[in-house]
């Protein structure tokens, strides 16, 4: 059956204050009680109302933290002509995260450590998918010939993985200035992905600038 506004509203509320605590206090000390005095609410018994358990609300704290990401990211991605353009964006603005909504990625970090949570498995499912579609256009750019010969798969996860650790000193070094590292990170990918032609005219150019 459908959820009614008012009950589809107060989920928000709740999942909203589970993301807040999360960030704050970790998964860990994230008690409903914590949760409820969060959202304003009157009991904890609300939050059961609308969540089967522990593992249901945070099922939907992945959720909208997804949803979070995919709102600020995939038209600024999408704006992009070029599969360069696009990379370039896709890191950068994975880094820029961190900084728009530090509270989302921070309880995001929190998930990633827990073990053998059906949370967790919903977001590598997440992330498998775009890992997958990433790949796909990789492909595609070598076969347009606007990226290098490499195994496409290494560099789809070597570029997460660099955005994992940026992400964790982002969200750890307030003083860091999280646009200027997530330049550099794409820097060093676009070259990466240059065909060899491009590095070696860039490589001409600086040398007769030089």
């Amino acid at each position: 059956m459908g959820r009614t506004f008012t009950e589809s509203a107060r989920r928000r509320q709740i999942v909203a204050a589970a993301i807040e605590v999360i960030a704050d206090a970790g998964y860990a000390k994230a008690s409903y009680a914590r949760i409820a005095e969060q959202a304003g609410l009157s009991s904890t018994g609300m939050i059961s109302y609308h969540f089967k358990g522990k593992g249901d609300l945070l099922r939907e704290v992945v959720a909208e933290v997804i949803r979070v990401a995919e709102a600020y990211m995939l038209p600024r991605i999408e704006a992009q002509t070029g599969p360069r353009e696009r990379q370039r964006v896709f890191i950068t603005s994975n880094i820029e995260l961190a900084a728009v909504h530090p509270k989302e990625m921070a309880a995001l970090l929190e998930v990633l450590n827990l073990q053998g949570d059906d949370a967790q498995d919903e977001f590598a499912a997440s992330r498998k998918a775009v890992m997958e579609f990433q790949e796909q256009r990789v492909r595609a750019a070598q076969a347009s010939g606007a990226f290098g010969p490499f195994d496409a798969r290494v560099l789809v996860t070597a570029v997460q993985g660099a955005i994992d650790a940026l992400l964790v000193r982002v969200l750890h070094e307030p003083e860091l200035d999280a646009a200027a590292c997530g330049r550099e990170l794409a820097d060093l990918f676009d070259r990466a992905v240059r065909p060899a032609e491009v590095c070696m005219e860039a490589h001409r150019t600086w040398g007769e600038e030089s």
